[in-house]
């Protein structure tokens, strides 16, 4: 009896030992969760785990649609756009239009399943690759996205933002959404004709064509339901953020098809599974999450999760060929035949732990895990020198004052931000400065942090329906009408210009939009000939400059809602820049700076953003300290133009 005890007690350890070997991406997910365990004393709390899954959730719907596309050998590229756009649907017709609310989610999810049939169309009947089919209705449904919003966010209805909320209170309804979708593909690839038929076009689809099968007709029905579930995710995403947001979900696309090839699906067809798509988004989801948590560098961050990406391809890539190689024979196999393979998956795996254990712990070296105060900053991007500016301003004052300050990147991407606030809740941060990338969609997160009793300083943006200790900010509105004044003036009050906006529905373009429209309307005589969004890039500003130099030949000058593009601007009118044509931009940059010095640029609306992240510290160590704070702390903008910019500079 003690000798089959033993037995059976072997063979269920040798069970789960073969069940990690034989599942690369469910090892790699193990070794993760172990890593971050070891180095994060944070992250196997009730309240972190709670959050990777909620966190996961929009990407693994995604993923599960997707799964389909790729089972049968295609590609979906538009996932993330049509989701996009029936969060827009619903939360424009709810709104706008007036119509109940169920009738409006029907709309939604129609909108996602005629997008994925047009896809389908495209692919099946039209014979387009499906990588261009589905690129060109990435763009068509981003755009009609911003096109039905006009580029600002849409509140989305009560009884449908309760989807982001949870059920007594802890279990999140985005974690139930994504394990019934779930289980509905586990079903549908299982259990099902359709399914069946996914993986025959996969495997040959010639052959199965041949066979019988109406591939045209299931071609429909599989990008039909990737933008079903893209629907799906779009609703699940827009109620955690309580509006729908024109630009959401952009590169979510990428994440999604990283899951479904991590879960150990292959681009070239006939191999995927439903659970091995849900270990491949929880994947993604615990290296954001832990990678935040070790206050990792923004931007290691991305180095750091391409590269455990592709470790755990590489490692299920290896499981494959080696499970493929022929024994020797099956007394060899059970003798120990097969330990070489086995030997060297292990090792692969603690190749990976030691990558991620050792990459992550090299570059969190310089956080200072002694000290008692820990702030958490998290920034609407770092891909703009402005915000750069604020973070270094931040860091500095964090220094002096002894502090532990941990910066995150939110890439522009609301949900991404609201992620961090969570991590940041969950990890106990005394305090947390946010700068908004989007007021309306950061405050369920914002009131997470206030149920927690940590106060939040709200930086160059301010944030809606939350509560906010302070607001450290320029007036942006009163900063677009000083940029209208200074180019009205300098134009002598009459002439043509055009605007370049910045990304569409953040509150910095629509502010500064709003500032410089209000200004400028004061000047009859100055007449605004087009205006186009430029995303506050300096590379899309000397493109959009560019055409629109082709269709307007007369422009007297340009407003920029920020320095980057007014420099892409510039660029574009190359000899005009400061001389027929005037410049003015926004923020105040270095580079910004420099240009007014040089005389390419006119003017630029200076904003002192090391200051604004200075005291948006110094606000919250107050608040921490339990010290009164001001509502709102004013950091004045100010007009530099060549006379004044040695102050600056």
């Amino acid at each position: 009896m003690a000798t089959e005890t033993l037995k059976s007690n072997a063979g269920g350890a040798t069970g789960i030992r073969r069940v990690l070997l034989d599942n690369g991406a469910l090892s790699a997910l193990v070794v993760l969760l172990i890593a971050m365990s070891l180095l994060s004393g944070d992250f196997l709390t009730t309240q972190n785990l709670l959050n990777v899954g909620v966190q996961a959730a929009v990407t693994a719907i995604l993923a599960f649609g997707v799964t389909f596309v790729i089972v049968s050998a295609g590609i979906d590229l538009s996932v993330g756009s049509v989701a996009a756009l029936s969060a827009t649907v619903l939360a424009w017709t709810a709104t706008s239009e007036g119509l109940p609310v169920w009738l409006a989610v029907v709309f939604a999810v129609g909108t996602g399943i005629a997008c994925g049939f047009v896809n389908g169309l495209l692919v099946s009947y039209g014979k387009l690759p499906p990588f261009i089919a589905t690129l060109a209705m990435l763009s068509v449904a981003r755009g009609l996205s911003l096109v039905i919003s006009q580029g600002s966010p849409i509140p989305f209805p009560d009884s449908v933002s309760n989807l982001g909320d949870t059920i007594g209170g802890w279990l999140p309804v985005p974690v139930i959404v994504m394990i019934v979708m779930g289980l509905v593909t586990a079903v549908i690839l299982a259990r099902t004709y359709i399914g069946r038929s996914m993986y025959a076009i996969g495997g040959n689809e010639e052959a199965a064509r041949l066979s019988g099968l109406r591939v045209k007709r299931q071609k429909l029905v599989i990008y039909g339901l990737s933008g079903l579930f893209a629907a799906v995710a779009g609703i699940v995403l827009a109620s955690r953020l309580v509006s729908a947001q024109p630009q959401a979900a952009q590169g979510y696309e990428l994440d999604a098809i990283a899951a479904v090839v991590i879960g150990g699906a292959s681009l070239a067809g006939g191999v995927g599974k439903a659970s091995g798509t849900l270990i491949g988004a929880l994947i993604l989801a615990v290296l954001r999450n832990g990678l935040n948590l070790l206050s990792v560098s923004a931007f290691w961050q991305q180095v750091v999760i391409g590269v455990v990406i592709a470790l755990a391809v590489l490692l299920d890539t290896l499981r494959r060929k080696a499970g493929a190689t022929p024994g020797a024979s099956t007394g060899a196999a059970a003798g120990g035949g097969k330990k070489g393979p086995q030997i060297l998956k292990m090792g692969l795996a603690a190749v990976l732990v030691a990558a991620v254990i050792g990459g992550v712990s090299f570059f969190n070296k310089d956080s200072s895990s002694g000290t008692t105060t820990k702030v958490g900053m998290s920034l609407s991007t770092l891909n703009n020198p402005f915000f750069v500016q604020m973070k270094e301003g931040a860091q500095a004052e964090a220094k002096k004052a002894g502090i532990d300050l941990t910066v995150t990147d939110a890439q522009n991407d609301a949900s991404q931000q609201t992620n961090q606030l969570q991590n940041f809740t969950g990890e106990g941060m005394k305090s947390i400065i946010v700068n908004p990338v989007d007021s309306d969609a950061v405050g369920p997160a914002v009131r997470g942090a206030n149920k927690s009793d940590i106060p939040v300083i709200a930086a160059d943006r301010g944030v809606n329906k939350a509560k906010a200790a302070t607001l450290v900010a320029s007036d942006n509105v009163a900063g677009g009408k000083l940029a209208a004044k200074t180019l009205a003036e300098k134009l002598g009050g009459k002439g043509k210009i055009v605007t370049l906006q910045g990304v569409a529905g953040t509150s910095a373009s629509r502010e500064r939009g709003k500032g410089f429209a209000e200004g400028i309307k004061e000047y009859p005589g100055i007449k605004v000939v087009a205006s186009q969004p430029a995303d506050f890039d300096r590379t899309k500003g000397l493109d959009v400059m560019t055409n629109l130099m082709q269709s307007n030949p007369g422009i007297d000058g340009v407003f920029a809602e920020n320095d980057e593009m007014a420099l892409g601007a510039a660029k574009a009118l190359g000899g005009k820049a400061g001389k027929s044509v005037s410049v003015v931009g926004f923020d105040g940059t270095p580079d910004g700076l420099k240009a007014v010095e040089g005389g390419t640029l006119y003017a630029s609306v200076a904003q002192q953003p090391k200051e604004l992240g200075r005291i948006a510290v110094q606000n919250a160590v107050k608040a921490v300290r339990g010290k009164d704070v001001d509502t709102m702390v004013k950091v004045p903008v100010k007009v530099v133009t060549e006379k004044n910019v040695a102050d600056f500079s």
